[in-house]
């Protein structure tokens, strides 16, 4: 009887043996033990995918305001063209109002520029100058003074047999909108919040006179 029974419990414990060495041997072999829980992506073999850098968005920089005025005087630049009529010698200069240039015994002065906008119909480019000229005798005289036009010569020119002045340009800027001019989004009508006035019935019609009195009028 006692060596039936211990050998039952050999045989008991040969079988969990067996039993706990088949268990390694499949951990050893990569056997996923089903007591533990994978996640979806250490089960498929994959490391989980990094999350996507978002880049910030980009602001497109702020509109410029627009122009209300035009250019200041002391601001703008004119380019003028003066030659000289004996050795055929041409020369560009650039003033400020206000500015002067010699050009050996002739002295041009700035005093204004001017350019129609754009939305003129007659385009104009202008400038105000004055001309000093030294004689034989080395005194100075003025020889031209008034508005001189790029587009029109004719108009107005140095009356000089040995020197000629033109403008050429004028660098400035008209504005963009003027000072009664009203934005569309602001001047869009607004709806108006106060309930609207029940509509007038129209008057009930009388009666059709009668035959009588159609013919009394008539008549």
């Amino acid at each position: 009887m006692n060596r039936a029974r211990a050998a039952g419990i050999g045989l008991a414990l040969a079988g969990l043996i067996a039993v706990a060495w088949a268990a390694g041997s499949a951990r050893q072999e990569g056997v996923p033990d089903p007591a533990v829980t994978l996640s979806p992506d250490v089960e498929q073999g994959n490391e989980a995918a990094p999350a996507p850098v978002r880049k910030p968005a980009v602001k497109a920089p702020p509109a410029p305001p627009p122009v209300t005025t035009d250019t200041p005087m002391a601001k703008r630049v004119a380019l003028l063209g003066v030659l000289n009529k004996r050795n055929g010698v041409a020369r560009d200069v650039s003033l400020h109002p206000g500015q002067a240039a010699r050009f050996g015994d002739l002295v041009v002065r700035l005093r204004a520029c001017e350019t129609t906008a754009d939305w003129e119909t007659e385009q104009l480019t202008g400038a105000f100058i004055q001309a000093d000229k030294r004689g034989p005798d080395g005194t100075w005289r003025r020889i031209f003074s008034g508005w001189l036009y790029k587009e029109s010569p004719s108009l107005n020119t140095v009356q000089d047999p040995l020197y000629d002045v033109w403008p050429k340009s004028c660098t400035m800027r008209h504005p963009d909108i003027g000072p009664d001019t009203v934005s569309a989004v602001s001047a869009a009508p607004k709806r108006s919040i106060a309930k609207k006035s029940a509509e007038t019935p129209a008057p009930a019609e009388g009666p059709e006179p009668s035959p009588s009195a159609l013919s009394n009028s008539a008549t």
